[in-house]
């Protein structure tokens, strides 16, 4: 029988990080029997930090007027992208600020143009409250959008906005920000078209344990209708530069063993997802080897920029011989890997 969110509860509450560790690592070899993990090299390209949503767990949005407020010119982005494709890199994780006035034509644009000078890289982009904003903008549907972007070569959308799916604990950090039931709509609607995606969680706010059971019980009921997620990434609230840092100074810097019960738990729980992602670039690197002992199966991407989690004070760096490394010393086989996690090369 499946976990049921009373067990899921019951195991971050009470069960010991070993015995947490043991079970987890026993449902990964079930998926993984070949001890394989992997990795993908990529880039991450805010296309603009403008943006009008002002999350108060948000570092690294600005306003029009601010004076180190941007947007990316097309040459800009492909010198970022010229810069991956020299150490190898296979994707862009591509996400800005939702823009108050960008409408879909300039995103078309932007894809196409990206797509057809650089056929090799695959698009990783645009959270669903972008595609939210752009549909309400450009006075089409969401199906529009994401059909329209999937033309001119978005392949696939990252997990990003999701924080945590409940509109209680949304409406305090984020009260701007699509509701929980919009979020899921709009990968299932993606997922229908072909477009996968990943899940994604951002916990250490001002949630309970049982409404992250809660968020993670409402993406496997989705993953069970659609297939459509690729995989499961969670990471902890950083708080410098935030307002809701500001606002809830109670707030305090998560564990990490708070990281490992629940990157244990959720890969109990989240038994139709194959992939779930250790987040080093918030924990660290030697906590994001040990989650590779948790649950964990990928270590994501070398990542080689990252804007949004550096604004708020937490700044870590892996290369892929880091990684490769790290994955060695727990006598598992690294391999490099595609957005759908295709293996391209074995070390």
């Amino acid at each position: 029988m499946r976990m049921s969110i009373d067990q899921a509860v019951e195991l971050i509450e009470n069960a010991s990080l070993k015995e947490l560790g043991e079970m987890a690592t026993k449902r990964k070899r079930e998926l993984h029997p070949k001890k394989v993990t992997t990795f993908v090299v990529d880039r991450n390209i805010n296309y603009t930090n403008i943006c009008w949503v002002d999350c108060k767990f948000c570092a690294f949005y600005r306003h029009e007027k601010d004076s180190d407020a941007y947007v990316l010119t097309f040459e800009e982005i492909d010198d970022k992208i010229e810069e991956l494709l020299e150490i190898g890199g296979t994707q862009i994780l591509f996400q800005g600020g939702v823009h108050p006035k960008l409408k879909i034509e300039w995103y078309e644009e932007l894809v196409a143009h990206i797509h057809n000078k650089y056929p090799t890289i695959t698009i990783h982009g645009f959270s669903a409250i972008e595609i939210d904003y752009i549909a309400k903008i450009s006075k089409i549907s969401i199906e529009d959008v994401l059909s329209r972007l999937q033309a001119k070569g978005l392949a696939s959308m990252p997990g990003a906005g999701a924080e945590i799916l409940n509109d209680r604990v949304r409406d305090i950090i984020a009260p701007r920000k699509i509701d929980k039931d919009i979020w899921l709509d709009i990968h299932h609607k993606a997922h229908k078209l072909g477009i996968k995606s990943t899940a994604t969680m951002m916990y250490g706010t001002v949630e309970t344990n049982r409404e992250i059971v809660q968020h993670w019980a409402d993406i496997r009921e989705l993953q069970d209708k659609t297939g459509g997620f690729r995989a499961y990434i969670m990471w902890s609230f950083q708080s410098d530069n935030t307002l809701l840092k500001q606002e809830f100074p109670e707030i305090s810097k998560q564990s990490s063993n708070r990281y490992l019960r629940l990157l244990a738990v959720s890969r109990l729980f989240l038994d139709n997802f194959t992939n779930i992602q250790s987040s080093w670039v918030t924990q660290g690197s030697y906590i994001g080897q040990l989650a590779l002992k948790f649950g964990a199966n990928d270590l994501g991407s070398t990542m080689m920029e990252e804007n949004v989690v550096s604004s708020a004070g937490v700044k870590n760096e892996m290369n892929q011989n880091d990684m490769i490394t790290l994955i060695i010393d727990l006598d598992e086989y690294p391999a490099k890997r595609d957005t759908a996690y295709n293996i391209l090369e074995r070390f």
